[in-house]
């Protein structure tokens, strides 16, 4: 009788902690066993030459947000999931946002409308507070909580979504009664609105100056802020996207100080700089680039690989927050001519994650294979509650990436497979690519193919995640 569905051979298997020379079993979705000479399977891969390592979770991605009156997101789930497993991911974690006077609950339930058989990966939610009403905070959080979706997401700017201090204060407050983890986009909004006006004032109204008007002072301001306010409470959280070194080193004041504060940062902040939004002769094609916080400088990569480096950073992701860009729906559209402010914020960057960061990291010396699985899915499983994924041991879910370490390729729009019509990283060279994406056993991309079904991925109720807790240890590193 046949023991395995599938048995990888050959491969070097690479986890957050080790890395072995082993094969791997899968039976029924699941890891069975890792080890020599493992029994034949019904199916068997040979990963000679291949790094056989976790399947990349990706805990910061935007797919199908409403709009609010602008222009609509370029990916829903089924083409920004295809984009994940092409580029190695095997979960993503979006985001049900909650638009002011709309019940969590109703935009939990609108959001499983957009996800359901749509999806080539497994995902969560994560939940975005926009309007924490008494009834929000009392009754739909804590029910929520409960039923799996045990992280959510605040915002220190964006008029649709900007919470005051004393809504943040309590947001903090409620989460961390119930346990849930709080995740922050750090950027002070009144100060964002007057650097705006400032610049419109004065003429510079192309997309270079949309970076201009985030300074890293801005966000380092917001960070210091959110960071007293998860003091003042007890509670700890996650600053998500950090983009240089001024709000990094809020975040290692913090943790030298014995505070519960977590990192994360994106494949942009060690890739992409300010004058890329500058374009053509600073005509639109900068915007392109457009995303907040905004790409820094050459010297804000090297503070963001300090933190990665210094255990500042736990997880690596892309915030992908894809637009179009040519027409009445893209960040060329009429309006967006006329003034940054206009330009629909974010970018795509799902597929390119990992490779961007295995290239300027593994690659380059900066990290090693191991941390590279801890940034890009260990440490994503463990923070976000995911209990069976994120790691290579009897008894997870099969959610495998085989990697060639070796492979040289020049990204391209053709091999996104997302919604959006261009990618910023066209051109960009790296050293290091996904051979093929396994989800709970199938495969279900192989050298660029997608073989797996839109209705593959399945939703993953969470786990309450064991740094939320006001009684959890430091943070790990």
């Amino acid at each position: 009788m046949q023991e395995y569905d599938l048995v990888i051979r050959g491969g070097t298997v690479v986890t957050a902690a080790d890395t072995a020379r082993a094969d791997v079993g899968i039976r029924n979705g699941k890891i069975i066993a890792v080890g020599l000479e493992l029994a034949k399977g019904k199916q068997e891969i040979d990963a000679t030459g291949l790094r056989v390592m976790p399947g990349g979770i990706d805990s910061h991605v935007h797919l199908a947000q409403p709009a609010f009156g602008g222009p609509a997101m370029a990916d829903g789930f089924e083409s920004g999931t295809r984009s994940a497993i092409a580029g190695g991911n095997t979960t993503v974690l979006p985001f049900a946002l909650q638009s002011r006077g709309m019940s969590l609950r109703k935009a939990v339930e609108d959001y499983h409308k957009e996800a359901e058989g749509q999806s080539y990966c497994d995902y969560g939610f994560h939940l975005i507070l926009t309007d924490p009403t008494p009834a929000v905070l009392g009754q739909e959080l804590p029910a929520l909580v409960a039923a799996g979706y045990t992280s959510l997401k605040v915002f220190m700017t964006y008029e649709d979504m900007v919470l005051n201090d004393r809504e943040l204060l309590e947001v903090f407050d409620a989460a961390g009664e119930y346990g849930a983890l709080v995740m922050v986009h750090c950027e002070g909004y009144d100060a964002i609105r007057f650097m705006t006006e400032k610049l419109e004032k004065a003429g510079k109204v192309a997309p270079y100056y949309h970076a201009v008007s985030r300074p890293q002072s801005v966000e380092r301001e917001a960070a210091h802020r959110a960071i007293s306010h998860a003091e003042l409470t007890g509670v700890p959280i996650m600053i998500v996207h950090v983009s240089g070194g001024e709000a990094m080193e809020q975040i290692r004041w913090a943790r030298n100080r014995g505070l519960k504060i977590m990192g994360e940062t994106c494949t942009q902040y060690v890739s992409l700089t300010a004058d890329d939004l500058k374009g053509l002769n600073m005509d639109e094609t900068g915007s392109k680039y457009v995303c907040s916080p905004p790409p820094r400088d050459h010297k804000s990569w090297e503070a963001i690989w300090n933190g990665i480096q210094t255990g500042v950073f736990q997880t690596f992701s892309s915030d992908h927050c894809p637009f179009y860009f040519e027409g009445e729906m893209g960040k060329k559209n009429p309006k967006a001519r006329t003034a940054f402010k206009w330009v629909p914020n974010g970018i795509p960057g799902v597929a390119v994650r990992m490779p961007i960061l295995w290239s300027e990291g593994v690659a380059k010396g900066r990290i090693t294979e191991n941390e590279f699985v801890a940034l890009t899915s260990t440490n994503h499983a463990r923070i976000y509650g995911l209990t069976s994924k994120g790691a290579i041991a009897a008894g997870y879910d099969a959610d495998i990436v085989l990697w060639d370490p070796a492979r040289k390729v020049t990204i391209s729009q053709s091999l996104m497979h997302h919604g959006s019509d261009y990618t910023p990283w066209e051109g960009f060279e790296v050293t290091g690519w996904p051979h093929a994406t396994i989800l709970r056993g199938e495969v279900v991309m192989r050298e660029g193919e997608i073989l797996g079904a839109k209705e593959g991925g399945k939703f993953l109720p969470r786990a309450l995640s064991p740094m939320a807790s006001r009684g959890a240890g430091a943070p790990m590193n």
